[in-house]
């Protein structure tokens, strides 16, 4: 309940204040978002298979965004960002249908 609690507040917080986003930062942030939505669906498989840890979450959270975002930047850096970037969200699509597939058999029981 806190966590829903948590997102109210900061969605209306976000629009309320209306915050901009760094030029600079812009093209990381479409990745920074998936690789985040990875750690959640992640999280949640974790917690129906009953092996969730917070520490680990909050690690696993930490670590996507910021090797996503490291391999984006490191591929603009090289002249191959967009083939970077595209890689990045390849890989962290698979993983968050893996798990989304996870969950629903565990919901489902299908």
């Amino acid at each position: 309940m806190i966590a829903v609690l948590g997102l109210v507040v900061g969605v209306v917080a976000g629009l309320l204040v209306r915050p901009e986003v760094p030029a600079v930062v812009e093209p990381y942030l479409p990745i920074a978002v998936v690789a985040a939505l990875d750690a959640v669906f992640g999280g949640l498989r974790a917690m129906l298979d009953g092996i969730f840890d917070d520490k680990v979450f909050v690690v696993s959270f930490l670590s996507n965004v910021v090797v996503a975002a490291l391999i984006v930047f490191l591929g603009d850096k090289l002249g191959v960002g967009a083939q970077l970037s595209t890689g990045v969200v390849v890989v962290l699509g698979i993983r968050i249908f893996s798990n989304a597939a996870a969950i629903r058999r565990h919901i489902f029981r299908a």
